[in-house]
C-alpha cells in the first residue's frame, strides 16, 4: 500500500456503544452501567476531554493528530490519551500517509446525550 492510500487503524471492540435508556427512565442494568462508565471514565481526564473537544470542534469534522497535540503533554502521552478515547468508542481514526486523522463517533455521543436526558 502506498503512503497516499488511507488505511483504517484497528480499534479494540470494547462493546462501548451504549444502548441505554435515559437515566430517568429507570435503574440501569449492570451491563449498561459498565458500558457507560467506560465512556465517561475515558472523558474524566482533563487532557482527554481537551483532545475530544479539539476533535469535535475542528473544521470539517476531523482533525489531524498534528493539529491537536498542543495540550501541554508530550506526543507519546497524547497518543496514549487518543488511544484511550478510541478504545472507549468516542473517536474513530484513519491513517493517511504518516498522519492519523480523528473523528468523533456520533452514535456514542448521541447515546451519552440520550442517557443523560432527564425528560421521561
Amino acid at each position: 500500500m502506498s503512503k497516499s492510500e488511507g488505511a483504517e487503524l484497528p480499534v479494540l471492540d470494547t462493546g462501548a456503544v451504549p444502548c441505554c435508556p435515559p437515566i430517568a427512565a429507570g435503574e440501569l442494568s449492570p451491563a449498561d452501567a459498565e458500558k457507560m462508565a467506560a465512556i465517561f471514565k475515558a472523558l474524566s481526564d482533563p487532557v482527554r476531554l481537551r483532545l475530544f473537544s479539539k476533535v469535535a470542534s475542528y473544521a470539517g469534522g476531523e482533525a489531524c493528530v498534528c493539529d491537536i497535540s498542543d495540550v501541554g503533554v508530550s506526543q507519546p502521552t497524547v497518543s496514549h490519551h487518543l488511544k484511550k478515547l478510541r478504545e472507549a468508542g468516542l473517536l474513530t481514526s484513519e491513517r493517511r500517509g504518516t498522519w492519523v486523522y480523528y473523528r468523533v463517533a456520533p452514535s456514542v455521543v448521541a447515546a451519552m446525550s440520550a442517557m443523560l436526558d432527564l425528560r421521561t
